[in-house]
């Protein structure tokens, strides 16, 4: 038996499909994972096999550079010690600059390297680490800064989801709803900007719309300034944080306004739940604009740059939305054409098929 390292870490963006391709391969591979500290808090330890690293961030601190470029090359020899010791055949690294010490540990004892890169631009370390990979495994075929002489590396899927995703009920074209149930949701690193302006245009959205609202809090000193206003205004709501066992927060949903991290927008689209995009503008090299772009040129979402965010004309926007439905239902005619081929199963023997292939 194949024993299998999966390398993760960081945000929820790059442990989420850690844990979605742990449960994939854990049946036929021995299968482990290492994460760091800010990783592990979206990895169930009950459910996961898991150990700690820790990479420091380079460029985090400036003054502490020589030190972590210290640390970091010490990291190189302990994963190569961490893969010796369990024996491991191959190793999937989901990038991040956590992840690379241990790719490096990997090429130099020649072990199989597969990367993966679910968003829409080619993440820096997987960039690195291409040259002495096996495959990437990727969703975009057209994903950007991605080096042509590697083209043959790379291997395009259907968006890896959680198990729990493919049991939930699908969201149907219908006729108007006398409430309109409403997702806002930041990611895993949170959107200060939508506790802030998302419930402004929730409280504007409801003077014309009865509404229920699923809202993740990312700053929770905010959480009592909303819930006041909302109460005032009657409107049905629930806080949540974001958490990777978070797929009941799907249930019954019409339509989200989210950001642009890859995982959230596969779970919307495959759920066949509008969104409205509004990408994280700091986001390295504009991953999630890209990542929206790539839903918005297929009509399957609305798309809005942060700086050109206007409460009136959104809300607006919405309402007319749901007014009219046209719109509404044509997008979610065009999510159902994007995700009738991901199934559990067709996944499944996909990424076990690219395992052992190779």
């Amino acid at each position: 038996m194949k024993n299998i390292l999966i390398v993760t870490g960081g945000s929820g963006g790059h442990v989420v499909p850690s844990t979605c391709i742990f449960e994939h391969l854990k049946n036929k591979f021995s299968v482990s994972m290492v994460s760091d500290l800010r990783g592990s808090k979206f990895i169930n330890s009950k459910k996961f096999k898991y150990e700690l690293i820790d990479v420091p961030n380079l460029f985090l601190k400036p003054y502490l550079l020589p030190i972590n470029i210290l640390k970091y090359f010490l990291n190189v020899f302990k994963s190569i010690s961490f893969i010796k010791k369990n024996n491991t055949n191959i190793l999937i690294s989901t990038g991040g600059y956590m992840t690379f010490p241990f790719c490096l540990a990997a090429y130099i004892l020649k072990k199989k390297i597969f990367l993966f890169e679910p968003n829409s631009v080619l993440g820096r370390s997987n960039r690195f680490a291409l040259k002495f990979s096996t495959k990437i495994i990727c969703y975009d075929k057209n994903i950007k800064n991605f080096p042509i002489e590697y083209n043959s590396k790379k291997v395009v899927v259907e968006p890896i989801l959680k198990k729990q995703i493919y049991n939930l009920k699908k969201n149907l074209i219908s006729q108007k709803k006398e409430i309109i149930k409403i997702l806002i949701i930041g990611g895993s690193q949170g959107a200060s900007f939508f506790d802030k302006n998302i419930t402004e245009l929730i409280i504007e959205i409801s003077k014309k719309k009865k509404l229920e609202v699923i809202q993740q809090i990312s700053n929770m000193n905010n959480l009592s300034s909303i819930k006041n206003k909302y109460e005032k205004l009657n409107i049905n709501y629930k806080f949540v944080e974001f958490t990777n066992d978070s797929d009941e927060l799907y249930n019954g949903i019409d339509f989200a306004i989210t950001r642009g991290g890859a995982s959230t927008l596969s779970e919307l689209s495959f759920l066949n739940i509008p969104f409205v995009s509004i990408p994280l503008p700091s986001a390295k090299d504009n991953h999630q604009f890209h990542n929206s772009e790539y839903y918005y040129k297929k009509n399957c979402c609305w798309l809005i740059n942060q700086d050109k965010f206007d409460v009136d004309k959104l809300s607006k926007m919405i309402f007319e939305i749901f007014n009219n439905r046209q719109n509404y239902n044509e997008k979610i005619k065009n999510l159902e054409k994007i995700t009738e081929k991901n199934t559990w199963n067709n996944i499944n023997n996909k990424i076990i098929e690219i395992i052992d292939e190779n």
